[in-house]
């Protein structure tokens, strides 16, 4: 009975499917199967796969790619956490962005993703007193993905960044949990300012293309930012603001913004 509770305790139906998604994979496009065995079908879990997977693109003439790989799977075995963050990011980016059809997509394919998760490994490191591997983590993703998020960031779970060009995060910045963002965003600060200077984003909050929200300011839960708005003062929760420099312009027009994804500014919002 015991052995049972153990073997029941092991299995994991998100990394079967995703498995399974690779076995398919494989079949449809066999020019792919070495790449997916190296990626998915070569690992037991969804950890030593996203290990991989970041140490692959992270690796450098200065890191190599098994040192980088030893500093991931050291940091999730120090803090599952990331494992758990890992998880909901993935599953937030299935249930929201509509070019995602399977699990399989943003460990391999999304650069938000693989972003994301780099991220939390140079957040990790930052929090337990490695601060130069944490900054190396920062500028390989910046260089590698395009997004720059300082490892000092405070980022919550089930976060979504479609396309993910040209995201910038400040170090005092605090993202809730179940935010979505799409590419061009900047959390940001307004000047020289060395102590709390950058936004500060609630839960369920959607931010659109090209936004900016600059300063120590609050982003109250489930609001909406417009694409291309700069704000510069608080918003208040389930607003949706709008506009250089944004104004409130409507309700958020829904419970959670961030999962409908829904950026048209309705009747409601007039």
């Amino acid at each position: 009975m015991a052995q049972l509770k153990t073997y029941v305790a092991q299995i994991d139906p998100v990394w079967e499917r995703i498995t399974e998604e690779a076995r398919k994979a494989a079949l449809d496009e066999p020019l792919m199967g070495g790449f997916l065995h190296a990626c998915i079908l070569h690992h037991k879990s969804l950890e030593k796969s996203l290990s991989y997977r970041i140490a692959a693109k992270l690796a450098s003439n200065e890191m190599s790619m098994a040192v980088v790989r030893e500093i991931v799977e050291e940091a999730y075995s120090a803090d599952p956490d990331l494992v758990h963050a890992a998880r909901a990011d993935l599953v937030a980016i299935y249930e929201r962005d509509p070019a995602c059809h399977r699990l399989l997509q943003p460990i391999l394919y999304f650069k938000g993703y693989q972003a994301m998760q780099s991220y939390r490994v140079g957040h990790h490191l930052w929090t337990v007193g490695h601060r130069d591997l944490a900054y190396f983590i920062q500028m390989r993703v910046s260089e590698i993905f395009g997004v720059d998020i300082h490892p000092a960031a405070r980022i919550g779970k089930g976060i979504m960044i479609d396309h993910a060009h040209s995201i910038v995060i400040g170090e005092t910045a605090v993202v809730g949990d179940n935010v979505s963002m799409l590419h061009s965003v900047t959390l940001g600060g307004t000047g020289k300012e060395e102590e709390d200077r950058h936004p500060k984003i609630g839960d369920g909050v959607l931010i659109g293309a090209g936004a900016k929200v600059l300063g120590n300011i609050k982003v109250g839960h489930c609001s909406r930012i417009a694409a291309g708005s700069v704000v510069l003062e608080d918003v208040p929760p389930c607003k949706t603001v709008a506009g250089i420099p944004a104004r409130i312009v409507g309700e958020a027009g829904c419970e959670q913004p961030s999962i409908s994804m829904n950026h048209m500014l309705g009747p409601q919002s007039q």
